[in-house]
């Protein structure tokens, strides 16, 4: 069954939502394959290696599916489907799962309709925000979270080739990182993207210190509205998001019959 969209929100907004956040993940190795968008980026975002079935296409399912196991296999990247509001068929997913499919990752895709109110807050003393480039954006965020140097080059990649800008940000504290995000501008639309604080500086309020400062940062871009990705049981990020305003639009989950994908 598919996930639904959150009524309290107009439904237009939701797909200009999902759109944006397909560009900001758009690796360069991505494909079309009869209405599938077939992603196989060697980084760590699930997003960035996985299927969105966007359209019917005219293929029989299995067929379709054993040309994606293909590509994936090629690729030596475990194959997944994410499953969304919007995916189609409508009946994809109840047949992924007759045909052994696991789900994994429950995300919640969070909105906010005006970032405008939030001010640029204020940051904690001796802190400051400081921009950083995509590869010293994705270096510093990847050493924090542990990926091998494949995956953080991949995820360097990704964001200079991203067809939506991105404009990373780390929060210093007496000259040392301690905090990192970083948002994807289209038109009126901002994606909140790798927002990660490190571990010995938690629990000081910095990531919302961080997301106000970077959200400042998209709307003096333009931006109005914002959105971001969190798994539903990141209950301390989901905590601070919603005392920003954010809510839940609707969630996305992956199918996969492969135990590497985990």
């Amino acid at each position: 069954m598919l996930p639904a969209l959150n009524p309290d929100f107009p439904a237009d907004l939701l797909s200009r939502v999902e759109d944006a956040g397909l560009n900001a993940s758009a690796p360069p190795q991505q494909r079309w394959l009869d209405g599938w968008l077939v992603r196989l980026s060697p980084g760590k975002a699930k997003r960035a290696r996985c299927i969105n079935a966007v359209s019917t296409g005219r293929l029989p399912l299995d067929q379709r599916l054993a040309q994606a196991r293909a590509a994936y296999a090629e690729a030596g990247l475990p194959l997944m489907l994410r499953i969304t509001p919007f995916t189609a068929p409508q009946d994809l997913d109840a047949w992924l799962a007759a045909q052994g499919f696991e789900t994994l990752d429950d995300t919640r895709v969070m909105v906010l309709e005006s970032i405008n109110g939030l001010g640029g807050g204020t940051l904690p003393p001796g802190c400051r925000l400081q921009a950083a480039t995509a590869p010293a954006f994705a270096e510093w965020v990847g050493a924090q979270r542990g990926s091998p140097q494949a995956q953080r080059a991949a995820h360097a990649e990704r964001l200079l080739n991203s067809p939506v800008p991105y404009r990373g940000f780390l929060l210093m504290r007496h000259d040392e990182p301690v905090a990192g995000g970083q948002f994807a501008i289209e038109g009126e639309v901002a994606g909140l993207y790798d927002v990660f604080t490190a571990p010995e500086a938690r629990g000081h309020g910095l990531a919302s210190a961080l997301c106000q400062a970077v959200l400042a940062q998209a709307a003096s871009a333009g931006a109005r509205i914002g959105y971001l990705q969190v798994e539903q049981d990141n209950a301390p990020a989901r905590a601070i998001y919603r005392r920003l305003g954010f809510r839940d639009a609707y969630s996305y989950f992956y199918r996969t019959d492969s135990a590497a994908a985990q």
